[in-house]
């Protein structure tokens, strides 16, 4: 019954006096449906969160719940919400920063908008994770008196601030010129020297395997240079020497900055570590030059990360395609081809150069059709859910292709209800096909029945075809009987579902 009543609070269909009436037996699961309900109203917006204390806050942040609605002395959490979202009263925030709840004061320092008497009160907080959480969104002003904060943790959050002038987060990165930190993380909760091993036994520690301290908080200390690393804000003249550090994550940590010099980037290009190359491969930043000289790296996810570079020359990107896997995408240097390019693509006889423009979906006609003729059934397939191919084209793709299209032809925006049917009916069958059946607009009655009552597909088709409102209505009332939990409350949020039977439904809970 539960999953029923939670597919009816979805349930786009459901009159509004039978949402009051979920709404008086609401519990939180159901109230999470109810929240997300585009008709829902305010006054039972304000009736749910009364019924379920938890729903406030996700009522809050979708605008159901206004300042008038909220009490921050009764619903603290809402009251944060609304603060967050910039809908809230500023004088909320003074009370709330004196909330004795740590989580809510942590919630508090990340709003905008904050006066500054309630800024200076959670700088001088007694939790240094709520100044930490200020710290990551401080202004410039607060972020570099931040910066030189006694905990390490609160110097690791203005180091990730962007806001943080660069001077200072220079000065984070080789720590010159900022006084000694006296506290970090690990001597907060071991006595130094002390190394977090992997297997910690403790089952409410929070420290990260391998945080060590030894009394000049190491670890934490080489995060806040990551963090000042990665800052795209951090000059880089500050950083570029680090390229050659011994420490493969500080080397990391400057793969994905766009700003540096070329020969930073070379000697990124040939690191020994392939994480840091592959962030290089695909980073805007680095040349012609480069990408070619890296394209026959024999790290596959370096060449997948040239594949992804917004301006890697389409010669490289068609060998690449040759020899990585690249997943069914459409990669931005061909999204941004011009007309010339998609014909060249088009025309040419390299299958690979054919499959990467066939994702495209704006080609014009004429390609489109001289695709859908291709011999080759990579191309083919990557083509085959394009709008506008008749029914006609596709079932010539399944004819010469058959199991190796089928799943895609049933992505068609433009397959027909005949063609679906027939899809779900093809031996031998495609599992995945009756996936992308059960959800296409387009589906008929018969080929969604297959999907609920054929042995050969998978178990999670069953609940996306029951949710489909081209189901016959009796058929949505006979599957609130089913078995699965899924399928039913699928079938209660059908909007195909009769309005008597979903009184009914409420009045038999």
């Amino acid at each position: 019954m539960h999953h029923l009543l939670c597919g009816l609070a979805a349930n786009p269909a459901l009159p509004p006096e039978l949402v009051d009436r979920l709404i008086s037996v609401a519990d939180d699961d159901i109230a999470l449906h109810l929240a997300y309900r585009p008709d829902l109203g305010r006054a039972q917006a304000v009736a749910l969160a009364e019924r379920v204390e938890d729903s406030a806050v996700l009522l809050a942040y979708e605008g159901r719940l206004s300042a008038a609605d909220v009490d921050p002395r009764i619903r603290p959490d809402a009251a944060l919400a609304l603060l967050d979202a910039g809908a809230g009263r500023p004088e909320w925030a003074r009370l709330l920063a004196a909330d004795p709840v740590r989580e809510r004061r942590e919630k508090l320092a990340a709003c905008p908008g904050l006066r500054p008497d309630v800024v200076e009160t959670l700088a001088t907080d007694t939790d240094v994770r709520v100044v930490a959480e200020l710290a990551l969104w401080a202004t410039p002003d607060l972020a570099a008196r931040l910066a030189a904060h006694p905990h390490v943790a609160v110097r690791r959050a203005a180091a990730c601030n962007e806001a943080t002038p660069p001077a200072v987060l220079a000065a984070l990165v080789t720590g010159a010129g900022l006084p000694a930190a006296r506290h970090c993380l690990v001597c907060d909760r071991k006595e130094p020297p002390f190394v977090h091993g992997p297997e910690c036994p403790e089952p409410d520690c929070d420290l990260l395997p391998g945080a060590s301290c030894d009394g000049s908080h190491e670890s934490a200390v080489r995060d806040v240079r990551e963090a000042a690393l990665r800052n795209p804000a951090t000059p880089v003249e500050a950083v570029a020497g680090f390229v050659d550090h011994p420490a493969a994550l500080v080397r990391w940590a400057l793969a994905t900055r766009q700003d540096l010099p070329g020969w930073a980037y070379a000697r990124l290009a040939s690191d020994p570590t392939p994480g840091v190359r592959a962030d290089v491969a695909g980073n805007p930043g680095i040349d012609e030059a480069l990408i070619r000289a890296m394209a026959d790296d024999h790290d596959p996810a370096v060449r997948r990360g040239l594949a992804h570079h917004p301006r890697v020359p389409l010669d490289v990107l068609i060998r690449l395609a040759r020899t990585t896997k690249l997943g069914v995408t459409l990669l931005p240097r061909v999204a941004a081809c011009s007309s010339a390019e998609v014909e060249e693509l088009a025309v040419s006889p390299d299958p690979a150069a054919r499959m990467l423009v066939a994702h495209r979906r704006d080609l014009p006609a004429g390609t489109r059709d001289r695709l859908a003729d291709d011999p080759d059934a990579k191309v083919v397939k990557a083509l085959a859910p394009h709008p506008g191919l008749s029914e006609a084209q596709l079932r010539v793709m399944l004819d010469r292709h058959g199991v190796r299209v089928l799943a895609k032809v049933a992505t068609n925006p433009d397959a027909t209800p005949a063609l679906l049917v027939d899809l779900v009916r093809h031996e031998p069958p495609v599992h995945k096909a009756f996936r992308e059946v059960a959800r296409h607009h387009a589906a008929p009655a018969a080929a969604l029945l297959a999907c609920l009552t054929d042995s050969r597909a998978d178990d999670g088709v069953r609940p996306v075809a029951a949710g489909h409102p081209a189901l016959p209505p009796r058929v949505v009332v006979e599957l609130l009987a089913d078995p699965d939990p899924q399928v039913v409350e699928a079938a209660a949020a059908n909007p195909s579902l009769p309005p008597a039977v979903m009184s009914d439904a409420l009045s038999g809970r």
